[in-house]
């Protein structure tokens, strides 16, 4: 019994360049490479392209009339389905300042002009190994069942597992596709980069504060992985809350409290300024007729210790 073999797919390749000469030279070499090559004239072209297929790559001349191609990268990378689209930039100019330019769009390299064929292809050969790591890694956390998300500078959701995005589904309703960073999570984001994952602190959706966020790093340029975690043991009782005459969001700050959270901790997990905290803390240690936050944690531990 013959068995069929499925012919190996060919990678798809986009170059964008104004240059006629310049996608000749590509589209040749590419093709005797075993790619399948697609061009466009300009990054209005390439956009339209891109609405109708996906490539594996995208050669992207730096220089261009009209949409240039730092602003053509930006403008892909806002896809959340081409974000792992590795963008190779070509350039004439050398200046560090494009250089720089085309790794802040979203590309992973670049290569200057005159180009030279072998070179291209070589990094080409690495940047379609590294995007079919990432593929792999990605599917292998899928099934895995981690909650995990990644997000670009913006806060979109740029891709989630399966469990995160059940909880975030839970957490947003219909509208989870359209899951983006509040204000204060994106400062949050911007301050846990600059500590680093082994550093930073854990921050909580403003509208669920058991929903905990935690960063884990840059996996790729624009995108940024954060774990999900549904925190339990954060409000008290709602019976305990009752009796003593305190209000729900009370009872929160004061579960936080218990939990040896800070006032600063306690606010940004609420989403509420430190000054109302004080203010809600105040009214707490009023209604247990407690003089510190000491003995107010401990009166709300032993009523979690009762009820749970």
């Amino acid at each position: 019994m013959r068995m069929s073999i499925e012919p190996k797919k060919r990678d798809v390749a986009l170059v964008v360049d104004d240059s006629p000469e310049t996608l000749r030279l590509l589209t040749d070499a590419l093709d005797s490479a075993g790619m399948t090559v697609m061009v466009a004239l300009d990054g209005a072209a390439a956009m339209r392209i891109i609405d109708q297929i996906t490539p594996d790559i995208v050669l992207l001349d730096a220089v261009m009339p009209g949409i240039d191609g730092f602003e053509t990268c930006r403008r892909l990378k806002r896809d959340a389905g081409l974000a792992n689209v590795p963008v190779i930039f070509m350039t004439g100019l050398a200046e560090t300042e494009h250089i720089v330019r085309g790794l802040e769009a979203g590309g992973v390299d670049y290569v200057t002009k005159p180009i030279v064929i072998e070179e291209m292809l070589a990094r080409i050969r690495v940047h379609l190994g590294n995007a079919r790591l990432t593929q792999s890694a990605r599917a292998a956390l899928d099934v895995s069942g981690r909650f995990l998300f990644a997000v670009n500078r913006q806060g979109n959701v740029l891709w989630a597992t399966p469990q995160a995005q059940k909880l975030m589904s839970d957490h947003q309703g219909p509208q989870a596709d359209e899951f983006v960073l509040s204000p204060s999570l994106l400062q949050w984001l911007e301050q846990a980069k600059a500590k680093g994952s082994s550093k930073s602190q854990a921050a909580s959706l403003p509208e669920n504060p058991q929903l905990r966020l935690y960063y884990m790093g840059e996996t790729a340029p624009n995108e940024f992985l954060l774990r999900l975690s549904r925190e339990s043991g954060t409000t008290l009782p709602p019976e305990f809350t009752s009796e003593l005459g305190l209000t729900t969001r009370e009872g929160e700050v004061l579960a936080w409290l218990s939990k040896g959270k800070t006032n600063r901790d306690i606010a940004q997990i609420l989403g509420l300024s430190p000054r109302t905290v004080d203010k809600h803390l105040e009214q707490i240690y009023a209604k247990l007729g407690v003089e510190n936050r000491t003995a107010a944690a401990a009166i709300a531990a032993n009523a979690t210790r009762k009820n749970s």
